[in-house]
């Protein structure tokens, strides 16, 4: 029987770095890292074979994934001491694709999934700050709704908009707990407004639309002529990460951000990438806030006034450098 499904937390995975193709860059990497002692969120990859599957036999599933997936998740929820639905305690996940050659920004990404309006209250409660629980909420279901319900993403940013003007807000960051759920309610307003249904609350139903998704978005038109100009093979596919949320919108010691272990424009080996503080994935790449450098030598050559992670989160930064020197060793 084929395998579909290649778990990987802590320390084990089921894959490695030499089954690119099947795991995709991503997924082997996970593996591999996962595998070195690196702290990897735990999570999941479906593999390259299932999006080819998908896409000849009409957007279906191969026999015996469901199975898998929910064994996967199992897994995951005993390492985390979570369960996916939980209204007191629940998991939460994003699901990214993963192709064997990096396709950067051309694939689609979900984030926060496995939360509604019962588990946004569970987060509320678990982590102590409604605030960032709600702000995680209209995330997802701004993103859950763009990229797997194809509510264009602006009739949200609207209505975040007119909050924002109605109280006199020039930043997201002064947005409150009571604030972000107006814009919940709002958004599934605008869900209801444009599909005549409710948003998604099943978060295994959530969380299948994501998978199909992001295995859709192989063919998107944007992918495509991406893989034209680089001359990627159409059969490749892509595979799929499900991996525990780790939050970088908490508060102002949390942050997101990129990281190479080489400088990509001069290949000198020294940790390049930047930062945001309390922030998601989607806000470095949305040009909505500048990222802060890494490092003070980053900060220098650029001319920026911004603060690096270097000064400003040196317990982080030092955390980082710990994994940059294992990728090297």
């Amino acid at each position: 029987m084929s395998k579909w499904v290649y778990a990987f937390g802590n320390g084990a995975a089921d894959g490695g770095a030499e089954m690119r193709t099947l795991l995709g860059g991503k997924g082997a990497n996970l593996a591999e890292m996962c595998k070195l002692g690196l702290p990897v969120p735990p999570g999941f990859t479906v593999t390259t074979e299932v999006c080819t599957h998908f896409a000849k036999h009409g957007q279906g599933y191969p026999d015996g994934l469901e199975a898998e997936i929910a064994q996967a998740l199992e897994q995951i929820e005993e390492i985390m001491g979570t369960r996916f639905g939980d209204p007191e305690r629940p998991l939460l996940v994003s699901v990214r694709s993963g192709g064997r050659a990096s396709m950067p920004g051309m694939m689609d990404t979900v984030l926060n999934l496995g939360l509604n309006d019962e588990t946004v209250e569970g987060l509320a409660r678990a982590s102590g700050d409604a605030r960032f629980a709600a702000d995680s909420y209209r995330r997802f279901i701004q993103m859950y709704a763009d990229v797997v319900l194809g509510v264009d993403y602006g009739h949200f940013e609207d209505r975040l908009q007119w909050h924002k003007e109605d109280k006199g807000y020039a930043l997201d960051t002064e947005l409150d707990a009571d604030d972000w759920r107006s814009v919940v309610a709002a958004y599934e307003g605008v869900v209801r407004e444009h599909l005549g249904r409710d948003f998604p609350q099943d978060p295994v139903e959530q969380l299948w639309g994501a998978i199909g998704a992001v295995f859709g978005s192989w063919m998107n038109p944007r992918a495509i002529t991406y893989r034209k100009l680089h001359g990627i093979p159409e059969d490749w596919g892509t595979a799929v990460n499900i991996q525990v949320m780790v939050f970088g919108n908490m508060d102002d010691t949390s942050a997101t951000g990129v990281c190479f272990t080489r400088n990509p424009a001069t290949g000198e080996n020294h940790m390049y990438g930047e930062f945001l503080v309390n922030a998601q994935g989607e806000d470095v790449v949305a040009g909505i806030r500048t990222p802060q450098p890494l490092t003070r030598a980053e900060r220098e050559a650029s001319g920026t006034k911004l603060p690096s992670m270097e000064d400003v989160m040196p317990n982080a930064f030092a955390e980082l450098a710990d994994v940059h020197v294992t990728l090297e060793n």
